[in-house]
C-alpha cells in the first residue's frame, strides 16, 4: 500500500467506544518524545482518565534534540524542561506524576539494540505486566523520524516478550511522507471519537509543550516547532490507531 492509500483506510476505520477499544482494561502509551503523547493519544488519554481508565504514558527520549544549537538551553537544562512540560501536558490530561516514566534516552540517538534499548524494553515490558495492561500504543513504524522508528521496534519486542497485548500504532510524522511512499498495509484498527471536554483538554496538554509551541527558545533558528507540521492533524475530532502485522 502507498501512504496516501493507508491515511485514507485509516479516516475510514471504524469508531469505537474508548471502553470497548481499551477492552476496559489498563493501558501503556509510548511516546518518543516529550510531546508525541499529547499530539496523537491526548484524547485517549483525557477521556481514559474521566472514565477511570488507567493508563500509563512511557517517555523514550530526553527531548533534547529539539533545539541542539540552544546556548540558553544546553542539553541537561532542556532536558529538564521538556520533562517539566510533559508532566504539565500529563496533568491536563489527568495522569498523576507516577503514571508517566522517563526513560531519558538520547534524543534523535533512540537506540533499538543494545545495552540502553533493552532497559527500555525491561522497563515497559515491567510497566505492562504490573499494570496488566491490555493495549500498548507508539509511534507509526513508517513514521520518517529515527526516534519514533526506534520506539517501535521497542514496543514490538515488548509485545514479543509479553505475549497478550496488543499493538497498534499512530501517525506522527507519517503525514509528512510523499503519498506514493510504499509502506506495510494495515489489517484493522479503530478510531475514537473525541468529546468536546477531552478536546479542550487535549488541546491545553499541546500548549503546555511551550519550548515546542512558542518562541521560548529563541537563539536555535534551527530548533523544532509544532508550526513545521500540520497541527490540524491532531485537532481532529477522532484519533486514529492502527493494527498491522507483526
Amino acid at each position: 500500500m502507498t501512504v496516501e492509500e493507508v491515511l485514507a483506510a485509516a479516516d475510514l476505520l471504524p469508531i469505537r467506544s474508548l471502553r470497548d477499544a481499551l477492552t476496559g482494561q489498563p493501558f501503556v502509551v509510548i511516546a518518543p518524545h516529550p510531546d508525541d503523547e499529547s499530539l496523537a493519544c491526548g484524547g485517549l488519554i483525557a477521556q481514559a482518565s474521566q472514565q477511570g481508565l488507567r493508563g500509563k504514558v512511557v517517555i523514550v527520549s530526553d527531548g533534547a534534540g529539539s533545539h541542539p544549537n540552544s546556548k540558553a538551553y544546553p542539553s541537561e537544562r532542556l532536558t529538564m524542561l521538556r520533562e517539566m512540560e510533559a508532566r504539565l501536558a500529563g496533568a491536563e490530561l489527568g495522569l498523576r506524576p507516577e503514571d508517566m516514566l522517563f526513560l531519558r534516552l538520547p534524543d534523535r540517538f533512540v537506540p533499538h539494540e543494545g545495552e540502553e534499548a533493552e532497559r527500555a524494553i525491561n522497563v515497559i515490558a515491567s510497566c505492562v505486566s504490573e499494570t496488566g495492561a491490555a493495549s500498548l500504543f507508539v509511534s507509526w513504524r513508517h513514521d520518517p523520524h529515527c526516534d519514533h522508528e526506534a520506539s517501535y521496534l521497542i514496543a514490538r519486542e515488548v509485545q514479543r516478550r509479553v505475549g497478550k497485548v496488543k499493538l497498534l500504532e499512530y501517525v506522527v510524522w507519517g503525514h509528512t511522507l510523499p503519498s506514493s511512499t510504499e509502506v506495510d498495509p494495515i489489517r484493522g484498527g479503530f478510531r475514537i471519537s473525541i468529546d468536546r471536554e477531552a478536546m479542550e483538554k487535549k488541546r491545553r496538554a499541546i500548549a503546555a509543550h511551550r519550548s515546542q509551541a512558542t518562541a521560548l527558545i529563541d537563539d536555535d533558528p534551527s530548533g523544532f516547532l509544532f508550526r513545521q507540521i500540520d497541527l490540524d492533524h491532531f485537532d481532529g475530532p477522532y484519533e486514529v490507531f492502527l493494527e498491522s502485522e507483526p
